[in-house]
């Protein structure tokens, strides 16, 4: 899984969104190595890309530098010296320390925002029915590989894409027709670093679930349900007293 900030109206002329040096100020805006540390001890990877790096195709590229006075250079360049009041903040609910994190570096550099709470279920659906608007944050555990990811968020008909652009939709479908490995890879590649270099997301950190298991658990239950982080509680035994 990973984390991420997104532009739901980049695409919009009439937004300051569209104006890509705004969204080059969040990703410099936000303390990613801060943000893991009090989300995950540590343990969460900043990312550069919102394919977590362990997925085949994934880029491996370096995440943005920390760096709030370039983040307030740039909302001076685009023509807001005193900061930007741009309306409300909705993080995916069950990570409120990622999404509080976040908010709070973003209103640091001057981009201020309000929280708001949602339900779970809520969000999800307001997600997919694009009604979420502004900027709001998001975590996505997909399975499968870069491909995946890019038809879900970066291709303009994906079922959580809010825009996208023509030559990027081209290379996916270009990408689902290769059959060499090597070159539907440096094609996924050259997707991803688009995104970087269009300022689509403001990727934040890959996720780690961190599970701890005390001396008087008998059976854990951990891995009882493959590729899934959680236990299950119904079925984990202690040790007799």
């Amino acid at each position: 899984s990973i984390f991420w900030i997104e532009f739901a109206e980049q695409w919009d002329p009439k937004s300051p969104w569209s104006d890509k040096r705004l969204r080059q100020a969040v990703n410099y805006a936000l303390d990613r190595k801060t943000t893991s540390e009090a989300a995950c001890l540590g343990y969460c990877p900043p990312a550069g890309v919102i394919v977590p790096r362990v997925m085949d195709f994934a880029l491996q590229v370096p995440p943005h530098p920390y760096d709030p006075k370039r983040a307030k250079r740039l909302l001076a360049e685009a023509g807001f010296p005193g900061g930007i009041d741009a309306g409300e903040f909705v993080a995916i609910p069950g990570f409120a320390t990622v999404g509080e994190a976040a908010l709070n570096n973003l209103t640091a550099v001057g981009i201020r925002m309000r929280m708001r709470p949602m339900e779970r279920a809520a969000f999800y659906a307001a997600w997919q029915e694009k009604k979420l608007r502004g900027l709001f944050l998001v975590a996505g555990g997909h399975s499968g590989n870069a491909a995946s990811r890019v038809e879900a968020f970066m291709y303009s008909k994906g079922a959580s894409a809010y825009g996208g652009y023509p030559d990027i939709d081209e290379l996916f479908l270009q990408q689902a027709r290769e059959r060499d490995r090597a070159k539907r890879e440096t094609v996924l590649h050259r997707i991803q670093q688009m995104t970087i270099d269009r300022v689509m997301f403001a990727p934040l950190m890959d996720l780690r679930g961190l599970i701890g298991v005390g001396p008087r658990v008998a059976e854990h239950t951990v891995n009882t349900i493959p590729v899934y982080p959680f236990p299950a509680y119904e079925d984990m035994r202690l040790k007799n007293p």
